[in-house]
């Protein structure tokens, strides 16, 4: 019963910092999805297109990411690009910045490494879907932007979407790593009760429940999300 104390959310507990600690990190990922997926999908367009030097261009960059360790670019993007913005800001307002958000770097990192990933998963959808489409909505005179839109996009998700699941599962682990950079996510908060309490075995355990909670209802959301978007397909067949 001692134990269950801990994770009262009265001041001496620590199931407020708990749950803090879980919002702080279902924020930075949601916040992480959607420039994942658009950086991804950009990167996709670009090594699938006509244009050979843009491609490769992309192609470098996805692999370098893909190549680097998470942790090691967050560090990139967390110091290295604060130092750029304290010398790009300096160098044109002459005074000092201020502190970089953590939160905003580990966004970005983490994105970056989501959306070259997911590049992979949409450059293999985009080769799925038959090039006599693209025939086919030219010749109704749609424009290339119509064709996308209406056309491409639809098939592109429902293509994309198992894989882009599991790159979402992928995202929720990885954002324990931005504790390295004294962000109070769930992980910073585990440790700072496990330092607090010697409680270690009990805490990692309330942290890896919280963490299968949170994949669950996620595995949930995505199965409704692929029988939504596989419903006309699936009649037709």
């Amino acid at each position: 019963m001692e134990l269950l104390d801990l994770l009262s959310l009265r001041p001496e507990g620590w199931g407020k910092p708990l749950l803090d600690g879980l919002w702080l990190t279902i924020k930075l990922a949601l916040a992480t999805l959607p420039f994942g997926l658009v950086l991804g999908l950009g990167l996709a367009l670009l090594i699938d297109g006509k244009n050979r030097w843009l491609a490769r261009s992309a192609m470098l960059f996805a692999t370098t990411f893909r190549a680097l360790p998470e942790l090691l670019t967050l560090f990139i993007i967390y110091y290295g690009g604060g130092m750029l913005i304290q010398w790009l800001w300096q160098a044109i307002f002459a005074e000092p910045f201020g502190e970089v958000s953590g939160f905003l770097a580990g966004m970005i990192a983490l994105g970056i490494v989501f959306s070259c990933f997911a590049s992979e998963i949409f450059v293999a959808a985009l080769r799925a879907i038959p090039r006599g489409q693209h025939e086919a909505a030219a010749s109704l005179g749609l424009s290339r932007s119509r064709t996308f839109i209406s056309i491409i996009a639809p098939q592109l998700w429902r293509l994309s979407l198992p894989g882009l699941g599991n790159l979402w599962f992928v995202l929720l682990k990885d954002t324990s790593l931005v504790s390295i950079i004294s962000l109070a996510d769930l992980m910073r908060q585990t440790q700072l009760a496990v330092a607090n309490t010697k409680e270690p075995l009990f805490f990692y355990a309330v942290a890896c429940l919280i963490y299968l909670a949170v994949s669950m209802i996620s595995s949930s959301i995505v199965g409704i999300l692929e029988i939504r978007a596989n419903r006309g397909f699936a009649r037709a067949r």
